[in-house]
């Protein structure tokens, strides 16, 4: 196996292990830990991964590619991902994705120069309860509308 993670991971992915009755079925967990790890999985990411769960690349790649929470490439240090489903959509989404877009200075898939931000739009967050919805890096935020987006907005670091 390529040494191409670190000893914390290591750690982190065996202690998932142990919590599993199937590799497989610590995949999407497994995944998670190598994108925390770097900001986004890599190729070589999804190598190591099915290696160490004994799957097939392409079952990784698949997997990897169908979840939204997944990127493929480095985003910004507070990855925004606003939900453009039906429910959102009706409760304001995209005046919240057009605030966004002026407020940060970027555009859908963009990041901002300073690396503070990165915008994507996601078809849903599985939060409809709770629309207008999005999603900062690991944490949902609902009920939004530009007065509470913004509040939130200020009150990151």
């Amino acid at each position: 196996m390529s040494p191409s993670v670190s000893d914390k991971v290591e750690r982190q992915v065996e202690d998932i292990l142990s919590r599993y009755p199937r590799p497989e079925a610590a995949l999407l967990p497994v995944l998670r830990v190598l994108q925390d790890e770097r900001g986004f999985l890599s190729v070589s990411d999804e190598q190591w991964a099915a290696e160490k769960l004994g799957l097939p690349p392409i079952k990784v790649r698949e997997v990897a590619s169908f979840y939204s929470l997944f990127r493929r490439k480095a985003a910004g240090k507070y990855h925004l991902q606003v939900c453009v489903n039906v429910s959102c959509s009706l409760r304001g989404a995209d005046d919240l994705l057009s605030h966004l877009k002026e407020k940060l200075g970027i555009a859908e898939g963009g990041t901002t120069e300073d690396g503070r931000f990165s915008l994507v739009t996601v078809e849903c967050l599985g939060n409809c309860d709770q629309a207008a919805c999005l999603m900062i890096n690991n944490d949902h935020y609902g009920r939004l509308d530009r007065q509470a987006l913004d509040e939130l907005l200020e009150g990151l670091d």
